[in-house]
């Protein structure tokens, strides 16, 4: 069942974006309609606008240079202005002429009703008045009086006479020319329209559909990868990440198959570790263990036949074996504990100096039974303060005396130093010893977890001191280094933030 969903997640994801492609098409199709006819109308209505701009003065010129479009008594001469109407009227019905006053009011027409008591209709004589300033050079609309609040393209010029002047009034698209518009809008829409947004939309998704797939190719392939990469083809990246058009995907998909990658092999690191623990510490507590039960069943089962001097002395094995195991398990819990990120260090300032004096004052009692030569340096003997947890330092420095003993034979120097750094506000902190040394293959080991160095250069029990020692420098932002040459020594050296 899986499968068959994930082999649908690519067709799926083209037929969606074809549909998002088919209604943008389609919209745009429908908006260039519109807009196209929108300012054809705007185009045509301009030219003849333009073409009929005079209509009106050359009505004026040829019927009323002989003949006043008012009585006597100053009312509109209904039969010479009438039949005027009627034969203009007669020749293009789309016209319609009105005889209007200096302030817009609609004086006669033959298109109105101008029944006794009919309220009468008043247009806005600013654009016809820039229409005449203008001479009809600027496109303008002026208001039609049938049907009040739509404006149309008309033509006007001024009526003077000595009797009242006015306004003639042409409206040029009237309510014939809007119906005869509408009826032909429609068929430009049902026809033309329609038909040009098929055969448009048709071939532009037909265009448009070649075209995703093509698009699609890449994120395609790397669906294919993802698939061998869940279907347990770890080595499965995909190509030229850097060249493909969702670059950032692809090289998102690569980063993160070598994250798993790397955390698979870290768990089976961890998993071989485990197993290397499991045999080491068995090993190590068999030992202490087995001692201590030999020597203790010993004193319960010949406590008479034993002397006082023998019986001192198998009490003193089973103590310090009993030492052995404590200081093994406590390690192991100090360690699981650092592992764990359970450990916060609590930095203070603090003076080295006077840590690694009362050091060297612990170890000198050790050092005269050993007849090891214990010897701290520093310049000028300054008191030198660092930033830093004073009882993980003090670990970490106990763990590498207590190696540098465990490593140096009779006879033998090992040495704690201090020393600034001239380049940088760090102390160097050192641990040396003139012992047995450390092969240059074996030194990169040394710090791994359960590996300790014996005096034959091999690696044996748990030896966990100094991953501890690595593991606190690393919440302090240090990094411990080793130099060391067979026979001739080792020496840790490690930073640490001044005050």
């Amino acid at each position: 069942m899986t499968t068959g969903k994930q082999s649908t997640l690519t067709p799926r994801l083209v037929f969606k974006l074809w549909i998002a492609l088919s209604g943008l098409i389609i919209g745009m199709a429908f908006c260039f309609i519109v807009i196209t006819n929108y300012y054809s109308n705007q185009h045509h209505q301009a030219t003849q606008q333009e073409i009929h701009a005079p209509l009106a003065q050359h009505l004026i010129e040829e019927k009323f240079a002989t003949t006043s479009a008012f009585n006597q008594d100053g009312s509109v001469n209904k039969e010479v202005f009438g039949s005027l109407m009627h034969d203009m009227m007669a020749v293009n019905r789309s016209i319609e002429v009105y005889l209007l006053g200096l302030d817009g009011e609609v004086l006669y027409s033959v298109v109105l009703d101008h029944s006794p008591g009919e309220p009468s209709k008043y247009v806005d004589v600013a654009p016809i008045e820039n229409f005449v300033n203008t001479n009809g050079k600027n496109y303008c609309l002026g208001d039609d009086p049938r049907a009040m609040g739509e404006r149309k393209i008309f033509s006007a010029a001024r009526l003077t006479n000595q009797l009242k002047d006015g306004y003639i009034y042409i409206i040029l698209s009237g309510e014939a020319y809007q119906l005869a518009s509408n009826n032909i809008f429609q068929k430009y829409i049902k026809s033309f329209g329609l038909g040009a947004i098929g055969l448009t939309t048709f071939f532009t998704l037909l265009v448009g559909f070649v075209s995703i797939w093509f698009l699609t190719k890449n994120l395609r392939k790397i669906t294919s990868v993802v698939q061998r990469f869940k279907e347990g083809d770890f080595n499965a990246r995909i190509e030229n990440a850097d060249k493909s058009d969702i670059s950032v995907l692809a090289n998102t998909f690569n980063t993160m198959a070598d994250t798993i990658c790397q955390n698979i092999e870290e768990v089976k690191k961890v998993d071989s570790l485990r197993r290397q623990l499991i045999a080491n510490v068995s090993h190590d507590l068999r030992t202490p263990l087995a001692i201590l039960k030999g020597y203790s069943e010993t004193l319960l089962e010949k406590k008479h036949l034993l002397s006082e001097g023998e019986k001192q002395k198998y009490l003193e094995i089973v103590n310090s074996n009993s030492d052995k195991l404590s200081r093994l398990v406590e390690q192991l819990f100090e360690y699981s504990k650092l592992e764990a990120k359970q450990v916060e260090p609590e930095k203070v300032k603090f003076s080295i100096t006077d840590l690694c004096l009362d050091l060297v004052s612990k170890y000198q009692l050790k050092s005269k039974t050993e007849n090891i030569n214990l010897i701290f340096n520093i310049e000028k003997k300054e008191n030198i303060l660092v930033y830093a947890d004073i009882g993980l330092i003090e670990r970490v420095l106990q763990n590498l005396i207590d190696n540098a003993f465990k490593f140096t034979k009779a006879g033998g120097v090992i040495t704690l130093d201090l020393d600034k750094s001239k380049s940088e506000n760090k102390i160097k902190i050192s641990v040396g010893d003139s012992g047995i040394g450390i092969k240059e293959s074996d030194q990169l080991m040394i710090f791994d977890r359960f590996t300790q160095n014996d005096s034959q250069n091999r690696f044996t029990g748990a030896g966990i001191g100094l991953s501890i020692v690595k593991k606190i420098l690393e919440l302090h932002d240090s990094i411990i280094r080793v130099e060391s040459k067979i026979g001739k020594g080792t020496k840790f050296t490690f930073h640490l933030q001044m005050n």
